[in-house]
């Protein structure tokens, strides 16, 4: 069955409209929904709504609900923070992507000392907007049944400051004393993992005495130095894998 996604300010008794251009334009044309055809929505408050296409409209959809789920996350499954700083080119847009499709609760868009892309305030805001566009999507074709938080774009020092409710915390990084990431979790019952993943030429020293004295561990992902998205890919898909969830567990 096919899922699309309405924020709840849009619902309202057994009515939910959803005008987002984008989502209607692939319910028309991508999905190619038909009048009563059945569908599940769901909301940002983790609620899901079995639903009946009642109106099309040019610029907006109007739904029946036929039913409602509340959606409550397994307290005993953990849940992944990875800040990553943004590589050159469009290569962030792949990164939110799988991370999404990989069950990452938050996603935080990384400025360091050595990341080449520098945006402006105004680049920023539409940057994000573009993530959260891509978190959405990527969100629907893995059926999650809530949407990764896509934050602004921060400096490491604002990451590093606002740490502290996580009780496992992570550094990959190419030097220096590391510890085995496998060892690290098989003796660490962490349910709130943060992750960094520096860019290409890895942290600088003072980035990483850093992070320790905020009580990062510097791990090692192997032998081979990774580029930014891969190394973001492998250690959250290495995680979930290791700590047996799925993406829909993580959450």
């Amino acid at each position: 069955m096919h899922r699309l996604y309405c924020p709840s300010q849009n619902i309202s008794d057994n009515k939910i409209i959803i005008d987002n251009k984008d989502q209607v334009h692939h319910a028309k044309n991508v999905l190619r929904l038909k009048l009563n055809e059945e569908v599940v929505i769901f909301d940002d408050e983790g609620n899901e709504y079995r639903s009946i296409l009642d109106k099309l409209l040019p610029k907006s959809m109007i739904f029946q609900v036929k039913g409602k789920e509340k959606f409550i996350p397994n307290p005993s499954k953990i849940k992944i923070t990875v800040a990553c700083a943004i590589p050159k080119d469009s290569r962030m847009d792949e990164i939110i992507d799988k991370l999404t499709q990989l069950g990452a609760q938050r996603i935080i868009p990384l400025e360091t000392e050595r990341v080449i892309v520098k945006l402006n305030k105004h680049k920023r805001i539409l940057r994000q907007e573009r993530w959260k566009k891509i978190a959405l999507n990527a969100s629907l074709q893995s059926q999650r049944n809530t949407l990764p938080v896509v934050e602004p774009i921060k400096n490491i020092k604002e990451v590093l400051s606002e740490s502290s409710d996580y009780d496992l915390k992570l550094i990959p990084t190419l030097a220096g004393e590391r510890e085995n990431l496998k060892d690290i979790l098989a003796i660490n019952k962490a349910k709130n993992i943060l992750i960094i993943i520096g860019p290409e030429g890895d942290f600088t020293s003072e980035e990483i005495n850093l992070a320790k004295k905020a009580g990062f561990i510097p791990v090692s992902l192997g032998d081979l130095v990774l580029r930014v998205e891969t190394a973001a890919i492998a250690v959250t898909s290495f995680i979930g894998l290791y700590l047996d969830c799925t993406p829909q567990d993580l959450i």
